[in-house]
């Protein structure tokens, strides 16, 4: 039944204008239609589409009081071996995940370094732990130093992801680490779109840079095509989780068949290393494709973003691609900073060299119409 705005929530109808004329109002997009290529996906091994294994639907409340499952156990013990570590806690998404640890961690009196560019988890986090932030601009280790020099009497932590997913670009981990080390702070990375595809054999960036962060966190929505996420580091790490993460401790647990589902996930992105192979082959074809119609991406791996300025372009751009079969979503403000709208392409193991091929010379053709109103 269609209802008018109550008077008390017309502040929502102004504000949404507002967005509106700014040409920052999301709206639900329309659902996958055939003969769309999708590059918008975070599914880069292309594993969402297998089958489920069969478990329960549910657990039935929190694990603390009766939720906890066998599944809940194997799929930390295969999160803690992944990257190394000695114990994992399974949160119910990436968001929960980083809010629960970093509120857990951090108070009042403590410090958090924390990347300009950190997801939205992240700064969420920080804000509810009430301690100091200092936020750093990107990849700045050189500020990341001086904030911790100036650090004051409580605990330090540095934050930062391990791949920057709006920008396809990496912290140097190890210089990070030793800043961490030489300053008694600890060293919290988000692997969230590293683990899987990049890093050896897809155990992410600390690997790659054979460091071992005091607290990593992954998930299980993106390269393992599954839903949830995990937290890893020391015993003592995830048993303060299993007590002070208030997103764990005050939530159902994750579903048996959603733990059972990421462990698939885990173990077939390990038993098929080609899926990890094409990806970064597809990303490296396509930002050689783009370079040939015109278009310079930004960054490395499998995600390339495409930064065009403005939002009204950036939905122009993006209206343009998908009436012609490629569906890339606009990025904007707040997920991106003001100015630096873009197309985000994200590429997955199931792409074709032939859909690399026609992406480019769509997003060229798109582009070369619309360059008279082009920033930059």
């Amino acid at each position: 039944m269609k209802q008018g705005t109550p008077p008390a929530l017309r502040f929502i109808d102004q504000a949404m204008a507002e967005a509106a004329s700014a040409h920052l109002l999301r709206e639900r997009p329309p659902p996958r239609s055939p003969g769309v290529i999708s590059f918008c996906s975070n599914d880069y091994l292309g594993l969402a589409s297998r089958p489920a294994p069969v478990a329960a639907a549910g657990s039935g409340s929190s694990r603390l009081v009766s939720g906890e499952r066998e599944e809940h156990v194997r799929l930390e013990e295969a999160a803690a071996e992944l990257v190394g570590a000695e114990k994992a806690l399974v949160f119910s998404s990436g968001y929960a995940a980083n809010v629960g640890l970093i509120q857990a961690l951090a108070g009042p009196g403590d410090l958090v370094v924390s990347d300009v560019l950190n997801h939205a988890s992240i700064i969420d986090g920080i804000r509810l732990s009430r301690c100091k932030a200092v936020v750093v601009p990107h990849l700045d280790v050189a500020a990341v130093e001086s904030a911790l020099r100036g650090r004051g009497a409580g605990r330090a932590f540095v934050v930062t992801e391990s791949y920057f997913s709006m920008d396809a670009d990496s912290p140097d981990l190890g210089v990070l680490r030793r800043l961490c080390d030489a300053h008694d702070a600890a060293l919290v990375v988000d692997e969230a779109h590293a683990l899987g595809v990049l890093g050896p054999g897809g155990r992410g960036l600390c690997a790659q840079a054979d460091i071992h962060a005091d607290a990593i966190v992954g998930t299980f929505g993106k390269a393992f095509g599954a839903s949830g996420a995990f937290v890893t580091g020391c015993s003592s790490l995830t048993h303060w989780l299993w007590n002070r993460a208030r997103t764990f401790v005050f939530s159902t647990g994750m579903s048996p068949a959603g733990a059972a589902t990421s462990l698939a996930g885990i173990r077939a992105a390990q038993a098929e290393p080609h899926r990890r192979e094409r990806v970064l082959a597809a990303a490296a074809e396509l930002r050689q494709a783009l370079e040939g119609a015109g278009v310079t991406a930004r960054g490395t791996g499998h995600i390339v973003p495409w930064v065009l300025g403005e939002a009204r372009i950036a939905l122009s751009v993006a209206e343009g691609l998908r009436a012609r079969g490629v569906d890339a979503r606009a990025i904007r403000p707040p997920s991106v900073p003001a100015g630096t709208a873009r197309i985000r392409l994200t590429v997955t193991a199931d792409h074709t060299p032939g859909d690399i091929q026609r992406a480019a010379s769509v997003i060229g053709a798109v582009w070369q119409r619309g360059r008279p109103w082009a920033v930059g």
